[in-house]
Formats: C-alpha cells, structure tokens, sequence
C-alpha cells in the first residue's frame, strides 16, 4: 500500500523542487528577451520581437465555400487562386503591439516551417481583402494592429490575417512553425511560435 502513495508523492516533489527553483517557464516572453531567437510554446501567448509584441490569436484552415472565409481569401491574385489537390487555404491571424514611443511597421519576413524543412510564404493579397496583415501598416505608440473599429479587429478571430497555401503533407508534419524575422529589432531577432494545428 506504501509504494503507490510514494509514486504519487514523487512526482509532487519533483515539481515542487521545479517550481522554486524557477525550472517551469511562466506564460508569456520568452526568458530572455535579448537572444537571437526567441520562442514561444504555443498560439495565444505573447512573443517579444524588438519593440514588438506578437500574439496568435488563432490559426486554421480556411473553407472556400464558408461565407465566412469567402471574406478571408478576397484579394488573392488572379494566378494564385487554384488549389493544386495536395493544397489547402491556412489563416493565420495575428494581433501586433508596439511597444516603442514612435510609429513602427510590422515585421514581413514571415514565413511556416513544417518538420521536413518545408518553407511557406504568405501571399501577398490585395487591398479588397480588409482582414489582411500588411507589412507597410504604421501601427501607432503604445497601439495594436489591426487598429479598433476595423473590420479585423472585430472579426471573431481578432487578428490580421497572413494566407498561406499549405499542402496535406505539412499538416501531417506538425508541429508547424511560424517564424517572424525582426529584420529592424536592434539586434537582429527571430521570433518562433509553435501552431495549435
């Protein structure tokens, strides 16, 4: 009878020992906030690039024929618009805050690694789209993109969205990456954040 309760006492101690001894990250940035790569565990949680604060608020397929993603794939250029039959649409949608005193654009080195070295680019969409993360957006001091009263900010994902074209085999090869290069973020840093796909 003795050995099953140490069993369980074990696992509690060991995790007590962790605890004080800061073993456990917190929710939140990465512990050190200045290395050249920064990660985060998982979408909602907040990654630090340079003075900005990146959040995936969500992350999914996107279904031509819903009415809703109709909306989410407007402004695909004309060349881009077939579906090979391994591809699917992948939204990503993305909440950004500036952190700094001055006026900043988000980063647009972005892309999604799967675990094969498979790299996926956004597409670029037009201005039709309104839900769209634009690279050449200023996001105002202390502000967070997509700025209130838009059509992004208050879509139930909350967030601008990048597109990708993703194909079956990468949604079989998770954990899916995004990663965000702070090409201007002094110094240079690589943002890393697993997707709940």
């Amino acid at each position: 009878m003795t050995r099953p309760s140490f069993r369980l006492r074990r696992p509690a101690a060991l995790l007590a020992v962790l605890l004080a001894s800061g073993g456990l990250a917190a929710c939140g940035d990465h512990p050190n906030e200045h290395a050249s790569v920064v990660t985060a565990a998982n979408e909602g949680l907040y990654l630090s690039i340079g003075e900005l604060k990146y959040q995936v608020q969500s992350s999914r397929q996107l279904n031509p024929n819903d009415v809703e993603d109709k909306a989410f794939l407007e402004g695909v250029p004309a060349d881009q618009r077939a579906l090979k039959p391994n591809e699917v649409w992948f939204g990503v949608f993305l909440q950004v805050e500036n952190q700094g005193s001055t006026a900043m654009r988000p980063y647009g080195d972005i892309e999604i690694d799967d675990t094969q070295d498979e790299v996926f680019k956004p597409l670029t969409l037009g201005h039709t789209n309104l839900f769209a993360y634009r690279p050449n957006d200023l996001i105002p001091a202390k502000q967070i993109l997509p700025l209130q009263d838009t059509p992004a900010y208050n879509s139930v994902n909350r967030g601008s969205m990048l597109l990708f074209k993703l194909t079956l085999t990468a949604l079989d090869n998770r954990p899916l990456e995004l990663k965000i290069v702070g090409t201007t973020a002094t110094p240079k840093q690589t943002g890393i954040i697993d997707l709940d796909v």
